[in-house]
């Protein structure tokens, strides 16, 4: 068997843009090292979660993956988490949260603190905290993210998001007592699930205090910027052990990303985790570092999983140019690649349209190099070309069944 290397680039996919000539921004991008791989290798396009169904991170990699997300999906807290390298205790609810900005009335202003970039200074205070017997763990994440852990007994993860998600005016985020306020509510009728939930409240409203009155916070105001001071709640869940990539395929795998919640698909898949300086997860990760980071690794792995993230970061900030320009940056890092005698699969976890700034049910562009390959001689790597390739239309759940019976 060849060896694989997997890359996906977070959100690659897109919809034709008017200033592009309507091409998307893969179309539209120079990228002569991937159109060489497409032209030589074979292509087509996956329908991740199913035709019409609006993916989500997690849930697109795990499926990629070809893990079972009805048996296999322990909630996206829990995954986060494991990416920072916390070691979760039975009972133990993980939760992601975003440091947020909210006005005097608690109205969700901006639900990432201006894409605030690192968040450390203002987890500190509020690590350790201990409320009704359970202790919260709060570390920082990558840029706005934040992880909570809950360790105590009698925890439930059925409790709601406090994350608005989309901001509106009337949103708010407190007052347990206003049915009409996004505050933390049990999700079934258990205790646990109640007692969860209200613990949980109490320690967003005492972590809001503790956050105005932060004084980096009085620094972003006089810099313009808008305040960290609140910890919008989603994606709770309880550790769950996958099956590792080992015992499912018999492959000996590493992960090489820069956000956490990447870091920790590839630690809970049984990869283990590469780092690798300069792989920050943010427009400024160092792409060239990641490639050759993984050449480098090869030599001891069977498969490498590579995630790559700012497309989706632009696409989600509806910047379409930037998109374009990181694409072909990451085109450029793959002359390194241009020796591997395996198979080079590249991809995206779903769509992120900048016309949309959020994730589509739009299907993404697959090729696959080396190994098996009889090529398909598409002419570009992109949305429109990979619809004419051999693959066909895939499946998310099908990618590792295919990359594999290619790779003999």
């Amino acid at each position: 068997m060849k060896k694989v290397i997997l890359i996906i680039c977070d959100g690659m996919g897109d919809l034709p843009v008017k200033k592009f000539g309507d091409k998307t921004p893969l179309e539209a991008a120079s990228t002569p090292n991937m159109d060489k791989l497409a032209k030589e290798g074979v292509s087509g396009i996956i329908y991740i979660l199913g035709k019409g169904i609006r993916p989500n991170s997690d849930e697109a990699h795990l499926t990629l993956f070809g893990y079972d997300l009805k048996k296999d999906y322990p909630g996206r807290g829990p995954i986060e988490v494991s990416g920072l390298g916390i070691k979760l205790m039975h009972g133990d609810v993980a939760i992601r949260a975003n440091l947020a900005t909210v006005d005097k009335q608690l109205r969700v202003k901006d639900r990432r603190s201006g894409r605030i970039e690192d968040t450390k200074d203002f987890t500190k205070e509020l690590d350790g905290m201990k409320i009704d017997g359970v202790r919260f763990i709060v570390k920082s994440g990558t840029g706005h993210r934040v992880m909570i852990v809950m360790r105590g007994r009698g925890l439930s993860d059925q409790i709601s998001n406090s994350d608005v998600h989309y901001v509106t005016e009337d949103k708010v985020v407190e007052n347990w007592e206003d049915d009409k306020a996004n505050t933390i509510k049990p999700l079934d009728g258990s205790k646990e699930s109640k007692f969860t939930a209200n613990v949980l409240q109490k320690f967003l409203e005492k972590a809001h205090d503790i956050l105005e009155k932060n004084p980096l916070n009085y620094e972003r105001e006089k810099q313009g910027k808008p305040r960290g001071n609140y910890l919008l709640t989603r994606g709770p869940g309880y550790y769950k052990q996958l099956k590792s990539f080992k015992e499912k395929y018999g492959l000996k795998s590493c992960c090489i990303a820069g956000a956490g919640l990447y870091k920790g698909l590839g630690t809970m898949s049984g990869m283990d985790l590469i780092n690798v300086k300069g792989a920050t997860g943010l427009p400024n990760t160092d792409v060239n570092a990641k490639i050759k980071a993984v050449k480098k690794y090869m030599k001891k792995y069977d498969f490498a999983y590579v995630h790559i993230k700012p497309t989706d970061i632009y696409g989600e900030n509806g910047d379409c140019r930037g998109k374009k320009k990181f694409i072909e940056k990451i085109d450029k890092s793959l002359k390194e690649l241009k020796d591997f005698k395996g198979l080079i699969a590249i991809t995206a976890d779903h769509s992120t349209p900048c016309s949309h700034k959020d994730h589509s049910p739009d299907p993404v562009p697959l090729l696959i190099h080396g190994g098996n390959v009889k090529a398909d001689k598409i002419v570009k790597f992109g949305e429109k070309e990979c619809r004419k390739g051999s693959l066909g239309a895939l499946l998310g759940k099908d990618l590792m069944k295919v990359v594999l019976k290619l790779s003999k």
